[in-house]
């Protein structure tokens, strides 16, 4: 894939205000089920927010070209994909207060409708009143009318200050819109920080996985108590600093070493964001093998070939343990995707429902959880998982799942079909 950065898009500095009665309230009995379920990976979106100064923010947002829709006019010029991006802030989830809200339009032209790269641009945040609030981040490809959405939590200034960290690329300073790499060196911008010494902390990488959801075990666990070591980091002129993630874990920084908030990197080795190697392939198996199972294919002399036969064993042929192996993955992927927190997304709680169960009907959110309901709604044959908010310093998408004894049946009914091959949602 050759990758080409659109700066032009970050200088779109006019933006255009839409008033307040043609937009759409959050509604607390909103259906976000979209958001993770498959029309949201035809046009990926990904977002994030940095706080340039504390009356200053910035909303990034990426999209890629192979994902939009390029016309020509006929005359056998240029092809054009046309994009809207647009945001809207409310108090919380479920308030229908629209705070503010803007839009702009993307006109990428292209001789190649087929190149593949990826288009990077920035609208400038209002938040007067340094509040907590909601952000919802929302891109149409008006050639197709398709539409992708993220949503964001933007902190106020005191429990924030992660906002005010964002990794960039080396090369053009361009922004990248993800906190966890697979070790490297990597540039963070703090332009707040300019001139200071950031006190770090490491702690070691976790490698539990959740228990079951109908367990009384706790989920993965925030890590507490003492770091394995501490270092110091000092931040250049110009609000730049390098940092090492060579040591699988969380790099944590604190301006400000009397407040309990700071900044994470994460440094992953495995399943992240896309599963690739063969050890990516085995580790989502222990959701559905048994101790031995997982011991003998983890012992193989060639284990992509054995996780490959136990699907092809369990689907029954190799035509259907290859798509078996598409959906499963897929799943890994995407809970990768929405739900990393202080782990990678496939190894939280909401990552083990996704995988097992699919898709659910219906998602309702708030500002302390979600309500996932699979089935309609009432009925008692409809299963539910709630996730409730878990405040920690590493992360703000920590969501810890209610476990219930009731759902022990789902549980083993569900895995025994995926060892059997069968998979009902996709």
């Amino acid at each position: 894939m050759r990758t080409l950065f659109n700066i032009g898009l970050l200088l779109l500095g006019a933006w255009l205000l839409v008033a307040c009665a043609s937009s759409m309230p959050v509604d607390k009995r909103d259906n976000f089920a979209y958001l993770y379920g498959k029309g949201g990976a035809q046009m990926p979106l990904q977002a994030r927010v940095h706080h340039v100064s504390p009356d200053h923010s910035r909303v990034y947002y990426k999209l890629s070209t192979k994902d939009l829709l390029y016309k020509s006019d006929g005359t056998g010029g240029p092809f054009h994909a046309v994009v809207r991006i647009s945001y809207e802030s409310y108090d919380a989830f479920g308030s229908k207060l629209l705070l503010d809200s803007a839009s702009t339009i993307i006109d990428d032209e292209s001789l190649d409708p087929a190149e593949d790269k990826e288009l990077i641009g920035s609208m400038d945040l209002r938040r007067k009143e340094h509040r907590t609030f909601v952000l919802k981040i929302m891109a149409r490809d008006l050639n197709r009318d398709q539409q992708s959405t993220v949503f964001l939590r933007v902190e106020k200034d005191g429990a924030g200050i992660r906002q005010y960290f964002m990794p960039v690329d080396t090369a053009h300073g361009l922004p990248l819109f993800t906190d966890h790499f697979k070790g490297g060196i990597v540039r963070v911008r703090c332009e707040v920080c300019a001139g200071q010494e950031l006190q770090g902390s490491h702690y070691p990488a976790k490698t539990n996985l959740p228990a079951p959801v109908f367990t009384n075990a706790a989920s993965t666990s925030t890590p507490s108590g003492e770091p394995d070591s501490t270092f110091r980091i000092t931040v250049d002129s110009e609000g730049l600093f390098m940092m090492d993630l060579s040591r699988p874990g969380i790099h944590y920084l604190k301006p400000d070493t009397a407040r309990n908030s700071g900044f994470s990197l994460f440094s992953v080795d495995d399943a992240y964001p896309t599963v690739a190697s063969e050890i990516d392939l085995l580790k989502p198996l222990r959701y559905i093998t048994s101790n031995q199972e997982f011991d003998r294919l983890s012992n193989s002399t060639n284990v992509r070939q054995a996780v490959e036969q136990f699907w092809t064993d369990a689907a029954g042929d190799r035509e259907r343990g290859r798509e078996a192996i598409r959906i499963y993955y897929g799943r890994v992927e995407n809970a990768n995707r929405h739900f990393t927190a202080d782990v990678e997304g496939w190894r939280t709680d909401r990552g083990l429902v996704h995988i097992i169960f699919g898709t659910p009907t219906s998602i309702y959110k708030t500002d302390t959880g979600e309500s996932w309901i699979y089935g309609e709604e009432n009925n008692l044959m409809s299963l539910t998982f709630t996730f409730n908010k878990r405040k920690g310093p590493f992360s703000d998408n920590d969501l810890v799942l209610q476990r219930d004894p009731l759902l022990k049946g789902a549980w083993y009914r569900n895995v025994e079909s995926w060892r059997n091959g069968r998979v009902y949602q996709n």
